[in-house]
Formats: C-alpha cells, structure tokens, sequence
C-alpha cells in the first residue's frame, strides 16, 4: 500500500501546481516554460509509475488489500455509462467542441467519472484509496480552477458542430475498445464479468 500511497502523492502534489497559477507562473519565470514541463511530465509519470505499481502488488497479494464490502451487481450498471462518459470527456479534452465547452473542465469531469465508476464497483481497501483520491482531486482541482476564473488546461473553444460528432465516435470507439479488450488485457479483469 505505501508504493501506491506515495505515488498518489507525487502524482497530485505535482498536478497541483496547475490549479494555482502564481505558483505555476513562478516556476515556469525561474525554469522556463520547457523546464516546467519537462519536470511536471516526469514528476507525473514517477507518480503515475507508482501508483500502477503498488494498485498492482496488491490485487496480487489479496491479504494485503482486505475486502471492504462486495458492491452489490446494480452498481456496475451504474459504473458502465459513467465510463462511457469519462470515455467522451476524455476525447473532449483534447477536441475543441461544444462538448468541451459545456464541460468546461473535461479532463476533470472524465477523472470524476472514471473515479467514481470504478468506487462503485469495486470493494477493497486499494481501489478505495486509489478511485477515492483521483474523485477528491477532481472535486478539489474544478473548485480551485473556478475560484480562480481560469479555464482548463488545453481549452480552444467550442470549435464547429462537426467536431462534437468527432468527440462523440471517438469516445465511444474508446469505450468499446476498453469495455471487450482493453480493460481485460491492461488490467487483467473484464468489467463484463
């Protein structure tokens, strides 16, 4: 549990910088623009590293990761549209859209889905710890980009209708592909089972 627990905290202290723009503009006034991202990308990337790591030696070593409760079968009716909407938040974070601009923050609201989907699957003590902290994140992150009168990260508009057509086939094209083959293959579980 400490592996994950430490690459959780790399990973969020590191993500919030963002969040905070004096703190941000700092860094990038005294290591350049090129500085500060190089060392968010790799800060995140040890974060993330970890995380994977430690998730993944304690679903190895189930007595190390005790079950907390066994969600009944209906919360996974509910966790499967949430994914398909963080699968579109997703690819809306990256599209300019009126999906992106009515999300405003839609790497957040696909963080918060993905988060929440999966705590309302899962039981044990790891996946509450780790989709709990990533839910949190995301509650605290769009609280202080709002306070801040900030728009997210990556932003461009709403760009032309077509573009919402785009989002929508890609992100459920995400979602299949993660629901028959990827889930499974990556994580070693089906979410079908």
């Amino acid at each position: 549990m400490l592996v994950m627990v430490i690459g959780l905290m790399v990973f969020f202290a590191i993500h919030t910088i963002p969040t905070n723009a004096e703190l941000k503009n700092g860094l990038v006034a005294r290591f350049g623009n090129g500085g500060y991202q190089a060392f968010f990308g790799v800060l995140s990337l040890v974060g993330l590293a970890l995380i994977v790591l430690g998730f993944h030696k304690l679903q190895l070593h189930p007595g190390k990761n005790p079950i907390l409760w066994d969600p009944p079968t209906f919360m996974r009716h509910i966790a499967l549209p949430l994914m398909l909407v963080a699968s579109v938040a997703l690819v809306a974070g990256f599209i300019p859209s009126h999906i992106q601009a009515a999300l405003k923050f839609p790497f957040l609201v696909a963080v918060k889905a993905w988060a929440l989907g999966h705590l309302l699957a899962n039981g044990d003590l790891a996946s509450l710890v780790l989709f709990g902290s990533f839910l949190a994140y995301g509650v605290y992150a769009r609280i202080a980009y709002k306070r801040n009168g900030r728009r997210a990260p990556f932003y461009k508009g709403s760009g032309p209708w077509r573009n919402d057509a785009i989002v929508v086939v890609l992100g459920v094209a995400l979602y299949l592909a993660i629901l028959f083959h990827l889930h499974a293959m990556i994580i070693g579980v089906s979410p079908l089972a």
